[in-house]
């Protein structure tokens, strides 16, 4: 008789159902203020940041865990570095994408007949890291001291978080207690930074809102449908302009934050992850381009006027 084969892990619905877990608790991690070790993002050994998905999962966990260190290894680099993984530490899955080459009788999905190169076909594998706090033997820079966070006067502008989000040029009104973005206005909708007793969570949601922003169809062109209050193509597109959020908050100093939690925001999550399993990792790709068009725009801006 034959043995029957192991169900083969499936990376998508690991990552899923583990953010399903936590947001269930009704907490964002995410949202917490942290800079570990002297750094607001999760670093590999080499030092290099770590993008979209990855940088959002392994921020989370950093949270979560309570570690000290921003880096990431594979158990080969630990060893590499004459290194051991610390007796009963639980390794964390991150992804990486890639193509292959299409075989000879392997016909494209309507997905991929788009592509640029019809015979390569786009895939998605997981490795396991660790972080430096789950280590033994590792050099002290592994372990950089914590970075101390600023305080800001309460309810005034913070200069360079200003003049970050001026130079990007979007039209904002600064009225009313509510934020939003109006697509046939191409307009941002601002309560005054006096409402907010911390000031970088006015540029939080100024950042939120500037998320939204980029969808438009001369930007970024990003649509996930017809999107009205409460239905999915809405919960898709407010992941998207909250990660956003998390990431420009890692460069300037701030961390995700809307005028309203609750249960209602909380569902969009939930009900996006569980009727699609790969939704985070193309919201955090999204997030990520919004993320990268707003810095360009910024640093363009800013860099014309300096010179």
């Amino acid at each position: 008789m034959a043995k029957s084969s192991k169900p083969k892990f499936d990376i998508a619905a690991s990552i899923t159902n583990e953010l399903i877990e936590i947001i269930d608790r009704g907490v964002l991690p995410w949202r917490k203020p942290w800079k570990v070790g002297g750094s607001a993002v999760p670093l590999r050994h080499s030092g290099e940041p770590y993008q979209g998905v990855n940088n959002f999962l392994l921020t989370m966990r950093t949270i979560v865990a309570g570690y000290t260190s921003p880096y990431w290894m594979t158990l080969r680099q630990a060893n590499e570095l004459d290194a051991k993984i610390i007796k009963g530490s639980k390794s964390s899955a991150v992804v990486y994408y890639g193509t292959k080459e299409r075989g000879r009788n392997e016909a494209a999905s309507e997905a991929e007949t788009d592509m640029e190169d019809p015979k390569s076909v786009p895939f998605m594998k997981s490795y396991r890291v660790f972080n430096a706090d789950q280590i033994e033997g590792l050099d002290a820079r592994f372990h950089p001291e914590p970075a101390h966070l600023p305080d800001y006067p309460e309810r005034a502008p913070i200069t360079h978080m200003q003049a970050f989000f001026e130079a990007i040029g979007a039209t904002v009104s600064f009225s009313g207690r509510e934020a939003c973005y109006v697509p046939t206005l191409d307009k941002i909708y601002m309560p005054p930074i006096e409402l907010f007793e911390d000031p970088r969570n006015f540029y939080a949601v100024w950042g939120h809102e500037l998320g939204h922003w980029t969808k438009a169809r001369h930007r970024l062109n990003r649509s996930y449908g017809e999107a009205k209050f409460g239905n999915t193509a809405y919960a898709r597109e407010e992941i998207v302009a909250e990660l956003c959020t998390v990431f420009l908050g890692q460069k300037l100093g701030f961390s995700a934050y809307t005028l309203e939690l609750n249960a209602a925001y909380l569902d969009n999550w939930i009900r996006v992850l569980r009727t699609d399993q790969r939704a985070i990792f193309k919201h955090a790709a999204d997030a990520q381009k919004a993320c990268d068009f707003l810095i360009a725009a910024s640093e363009a801006s800013q860099g014309a006027k300096a010179a």
